[in-house]
């Protein structure tokens, strides 16, 4: 386990060392975040970034790391990462449409399903049993990871931001992987903790005022790494097995749904980009670029916290947490205003609420209603 250790801090040092390289390569191939009326850079930032997040990540695993993960599965994994790299590099210098970049997601996804036969394969629900998914594990293993992907992909906004919160969520993956996954399977932990070595070497390159952006390079294979890391303790899902990723992505996962139920509400193009995000909204409350990343920060630690108590608590403590966690989240959302000015269905319920106690209250004690004195 030392040399392990001493092997991940390697590949911090090494994504450290490169990171500059791949900035100097971004501004040759044109990888260059211009200035709009969407972005919150300044000045032309080199993108592409990610490039060097997968040099380090795959020289880890397939050089220092390499006994510890077993041949075919590195070596299909590695194809589709291959793909999405690509595919985001490509982005980056040309800019592709939506539905390019999700067909080059969807490409890797089926290499991930059919080749490294990493799926969905049964789910196991409360009161209900095992249900065998058959010929829907496809669609749904594709529609995960291309889910998660995109999650990422979109609260990539402010310096250090998604590379920070991807550090916080896939450690927490990798501690939840090493203590609650069968022995066999502790390489999935070691495999995650090199990912997150590799961020870490990146993120003072990334953090504000940054020099290098992620770019869809990196915020792409960031995501799609995730959700296949999640997957790897998901091919026999139970109701905590599914609940502990999606906890862990509290912040991107938010975000994401609800971008998606203020486009609808507003009657706009789900794929329609806007300045709505959840750091768009902190920003706009005053606070400044790197208190906003330090204030999400700090949501990915506690929606991390919750995550781990799923494995120590009984179904009914984890039916209960699950439904205090989703009242929490709509009382931050409405008070922070992300699904848009003036819906704030479940706050005015409880103002509702509390108005009706205290009248009920003022007519127990006066013994007259308060319109009638």
């Amino acid at each position: 386990m030392f040399s392990v250790i001493v092997k991940l801090v390697l590949t911090m040092i090494i994504a450290a060392a490169i990171t500059p390289f791949v900035r100097k390569m971004a501004f040759v191939l044109g990888a260059v975040d211009k200035p709009n009326a969407r972005r919150v850079n300044t000045k032309p930032m080199p993108t592409m970034g990610g490039l060097g997040i997968f040099v380090a990540f795959t020289f880890s695993t397939f050089v220092l790391l390499r006994i510890q993960f077993p041949t075919h599965e590195l070596f299909s994994v590695f194809l589709a990462e291959v793909v999405i790299i690509l595919t985001g590099m490509i982005d980056d210098i040309k800019e592709l449409k939506p539905h390019q970049k999700m067909g080059g997601i969807f490409l890797a996804s089926l290499i991930i399903y059919f080749l490294a036969g990493i799926r969905m394969n049964q789910i196991v629900l409360p009161f209900f049993g095992a249900i065998q998914l058959g010929w829907l594990s496809l669609p749904i293993t594709v529609f995960w990871i291309l889910a998660i992907t995109n999650a990422v992909n979109l609260i990539d906004g402010l310096d250090g931001l998604a590379t920070g919160v991807s550090i916080i969520g896939l450690f927490t993956m990798g501690i939840v992987g090493y203590f609650f996954l069968t022995i066999p399977n502790v390489y999935v932990s070691i495999w995650i903790f090199a990912l997150v070595a590799a961020l870490l070497g990146f993120l003072p390159h990334n953090f504000h005022p940054a020099k290098i952006f992620l770019g869809d390079t990196g915020a792409l294979f960031i995501g799609f790494m995730i959700a296949v890391f999640s997957l790897k303790g998901l091919k026999n899902v139970t109701f905590v097995t599914l609940l502990i990723p999606v906890i862990i992505l509290g912040v991107p996962i938010t975000d994401t749904v609800y971008a998606i139920l203020r486009r609808l509400l507003n009657k706009k193009p789900i794929s329609q980009a806007d300045k709505h995000h959840l750091h768009h909204v902190l920003m706009g409350m005053g606070l400044s670029h790197r208190q906003t990343v330090l204030v999400i920060y700090g949501l990915a630690l506690i929606f991390a916290f919750i995550s781990l108590l799923y494995p120590l608590s009984s179904l009914w403590g984890n039916i209960l947490l699950t439904i205090f966690v989703l009242i929490g989240l709509e009382l931050f959302i409405e008070s922070i205003g992300l699904l848009g000015d003036g819906r704030r269905p479940l706050i005015r319920r409880i103002e509702r609420a509390v108005k009706t106690l205290a009248r009920g209250e003022s007519v127990d004690k006066t013994g007259h209603k308060p319109q009638d004195k």
